[in-house]
């Protein structure tokens, strides 16, 4: 098998904290002094985390999080943003190049990723919000894409592709010409939130909801992730043959054949991914 499973499983990350119960990983953004803001280093190693859990069979979800009450601030303004105005346009271009695959890593790994999000979410951290595939927050949250308040475009990391089809394009446009935070309540309103709850709670929250979805046919989810990012450049016409073959692929699981049987007896499926 492709990969290097120890990497993940074994191997502790230098940059975040890493835990794995019951197929559910947790990542925790773990600076909360500073708010959890991310590095060069951290970028490139949750890129390449994301990238190998591609071949990582031994995790079913992923569950997003930061410490301290706060999920993330964005890129850290002395490790990253400082640095940024002295570098050269190659430079510059290789480090935006290297964020955008952050977010294809995430969007491309066949896991579904929930984001736990509690207090300030902004830059950076409202975009690993925004490329995950659920996001549960609180009242108490603030969700600003705040490229424009530093002179930088809104269109980051993919916010202009990604962000209209989560909330709607003229509400993206607004928050990302403004840079102005999104509150918790309104965050829910508008879509981007899935689920409201309690900052006490909202981990153990995703992290319940990360366990449901591991114990179902994580092949099958795999595809429902799959289809969910390819239809978007899709014609309808083109979606419904899409989902057919991928549909008769899931057809010849025996997670398919073990929901039947389960029906029959009268039980509960126990699924195994395969």
């Amino acid at each position: 098998m492709p990969g290097n499973s120890k990497t993940v499983l074994e191997q502790k990350p230098e940059h975040f904290l890493w835990s794995l119960n019951g197929g559910v990983a947790t990542i925790t953004l773990n600076r909360p002094e500073r708010k959890n803001p991310l590095t060069f280093e951290s970028y490139a190693e949750m890129r390449d985390l994301f990238r190998e859990l591609v071949y990582i069979e031994e995790v079913k979800a992923v569950v997003i999080t930061g410490a301290g009450g706060n999920f993330c601030s964005g890129g850290d303004v002395h490790d990253i943003i400082g640095p940024l105005t002295k570098m050269s346009m190659k430079e510059l271009l290789a480090f935006t190049r290297m964020t955008g695959d952050l977010v294809k890593a995430i969007k491309n790994c066949p896991q579904p990723v929930i984001a736990a999000i509690d207090g300030i979410c902004v830059g950076a951290g409202a975009i690993l919000a925004m490329a995950s595939d659920i996001r549960l927050g609180t009242s108490s949250a603030k969700i600003s894409f705040i490229f424009s308040k530093v002179g930088l475009a809104g269109c980051d990391m993919g916010a202009c592709a990604i962000l209209p089809r989560i909330i709607g394009q003229g509400r993206a446009a607004e928050l990302l010409f403004s840079g102005r935070n999104m509150s918790g309540e309104e965050a829910e309103r508008w879509g981007f939130f899935n689920q409201l709850h309690e900052s006490e709670s909202v981990l153990n929250e995703a992290q319940e909801m990360a366990a449901k979805l591991a114990a179902g046919p994580n092949f099958a989810h795999g595809i429902t992730k799959t289809m969910l990012n390819q239809e978007w450049s899709m014609s309808i016409e083109q979606a419904i043959e899409s989902e057919a073959q991928a549909q008769a692929i899931c057809m010849q699981t025996q997670d398919f054949v073990r929901a039947y049987e389960a029906f029959v007896k009268k039980e509960k499926p126990v699924f195994e991914g395969n």
